[in-house]
Order: C-alpha cells, then sequence, then structure tokens
C-alpha cells in the first residue's frame, strides 16, 4: 500500500511543480522567492502548489500587491524562503548521511549545519544582500537570529518525523530509494508547519521580509517611469524592515527580547528531539 501511496505522491508532485514552474514566470514576484516556491513545491508536491495559489499567484492584472499585503500572505513568504533554502542543505546532509551510513545523531547534527549553513550564507545574505544596501558582510549579521529562530523551529518539527519515519519504513536510509526522498518530503512538510508560527514573529517585528512585487515592463512609456519609481518605493519598502531590524536589535530591550526568542526556539528544537527519541522506543 504504501508503495502506491508514494506512486501518487510522486505523480502529484511532478504535475505540481510542472504547474508552479510554468505559472510563476508571469507573477510579479522576486526571482529569489520564485524559486522559492519551486523548490518548495518540489519537496512539498501539491502543498506546495496549493500555498503559491492562495498566497503569491496573482489573482488578477495588477492585484498582486494587494493580494500579497494580508499577514499571513507574508509569513507564508517568510516561511517558505526559509524552507526552501535550508532544505537544500538539509536533504544533502541527509543523502551524505545515507551514503555513509552515519548513525542519527551525526545525521542530524550534519542536516541541521548544512541547512542552517546554505539557509544563511546563501539564501537568506547572499541572494537577499540588496535588502541589506548590497552589503553582503551587514546581510550576514542582518539575517543570522532570524535564520537560527527559523531553523530551530524548523528542525523541531522536521526531526520526529524524518527519525520515525526512517526506522519503520524498509529502505528509508537509501538515497537512491523512492521512500527516502518521501520521507524527507513529509519531514520537510511538518517542518514548514512547526516553522510558521515563528516566522510570523519574526515577520511581525521587520526581522524577515514576506512577499514582494516587482513589476518590468518592456516599452519605454511614461507608464514605464510608473513602474520604476514604484519599483524604488518597493526597494525602500523592503529595505526599511532591514533598517528597522538592525536598529532594533541594538536596543537593550530589543536585546533581551531576542535573546528569550532564541532560547524559546531552542526549547522548541529540544522538545521536537525528545519527541524523536520517544518515538524511536516504538
Amino acid at each position: 500500500m504504501l508503495d502506491g501511496v508514494m506512486l501518487l505522491w510522486f505523480l502529484l508532485t511532478a504535475l505540481s511543480l510542472l504547474f508552479v514552474a510554468v505559472d510563476i514566470r508571469t507573477t510579479p514576484e522576486s526571482t529569489v522567492l520564485k524559486w522559492g516556491f519551486i523548490l518548495l513545491t518540489a519537496y512539498t508536491g501539491p502543498f506546495g502548489a496549493f500555498l503559491y495559489v492562495l498566497g503569491c499567484r496573482e489573482p488578477l492584472p495588477g492585484l498582486h500587491e494587494r493580494y500579497v499585503a494580508t499577514r499571513w500572505r507574508q509569513v507564508l513568504g517568510s516561511t517558505m524562503h526559509c524552507v526552501a533554502g535550508d532544505g537544500v542543505g538539509i536533504l544533502a546532509g541527509a543523502v551524505v548521511a545515507g551514503v555513509f551510513h552515519f548513525p542519527p545523531t551525526l545525521d542530524i547534527a550534519l542536516e541541521y549545519i548544512l541547512g542552517f549553513g546554505f539557509g544563511w550564507a546563501i539564501f537568506q545574505a547572499l541572494f537577499m544582500r540588496d535588502m541589506a544596501g548590497g552589503s553582503y558582510a551587514r546581510a550576514l549579521s542582518s539575517t543570522f537570529f532570524p535564520e537560527l529562530l527559523s531553523m530551530n523551529c524548523l528542525m523541531a518539527g522536521m526531526v520526529p518525523i524524518m527519525t520515525w519515519a526512517m526506522k519503520n519504513t524498509a529502505m528509508a536510509h537509501e538515497p537512491t530509494g523512492p521512500a527516502f526522498w518521501f520521507v524527507m518530503s513529509m519531514a520537510l512538510l511538518v517542518g514548514f508547519i512547526t516553522a510558521y508560527p515563528m516566522n510570523w514573529w519574526l515577520v511581525s517585528r521587520h526581522m524577515k521580509h514576506g512577499m514582494m512585487t516587482i513589476r518590468f515592463s518592456n516599452k519605454p512609456t511614461n507608464e514605464d517611469t510608473m513602474h520604476a519609481s514604484a519599483s524604488e518605493h518597493s526597494h525602500d519598502a523592503h529595505t526599511a524592515p532591514a533598517r528597522r531590524a538592525e536598529k532594533q536589535t541594538q536596543e537593550p530591550g530589543s536585546k533581551r527580547t531576542l535573546a528569550g526568542m532564541t532560547i524559546l526556539s531552542f526549547i522548541v528544537f529540544g522538545v521536537g528531539l525528545g519527541i524523536a527519541v520517544l518515538l524511536t522506543r516504538f
């Protein structure tokens, strides 16, 4: 029965990925977030496509700005960006651990290090450095704690599902088999859910960005001037949160709040690890 479920899942994932990859080209979203939705759909199949349609796809021409302005869609974009970037490193770590038959503890540690490293240094700081004024060093500094908090909550959801499913599913440790990729997809899907509340807090504090709207025009008309002006305002609107977040984290009260949320994120991660230990006994 599981083989049939996996076959259906991979078929739906292929169709969903094809739809998102083709359709998102006309969506006035940033290139990084477009690739983020493609990666998320590759991880989570029809759920990723559903989130793209519900949270980012422009319902009618000219409405994208208003459509994505709602808080939950902004948080969706933030969480998607986290899972898409971290997921690349996490999957790379899982593949290496599977090939070399690492024990579970080393497997989780490698996935965490690679996931955090790729998500922070590449998907957050490098690809979004324009939001920090073009400075990669400043981008690394401003995105470290948001990435850390989000990563901890992502792994808190992933680890229990991953460890339990791999123990109870035949060939789930082998990256060459479909069971491995099915288990990792389910784990990333649950991780997305557990990371969402933390991203809500981060977006509400202007420490992470959400959806964007970027429009391009090929005709050099007065309308282009309006589009260019709108793009400048859009850029200012999205660089402002990074500047506000940097200023806030320098204030004593904000530092205490950030320290508290960092501790909370590690507690959540610890709870996830504890649940994983309990589940491996069954």
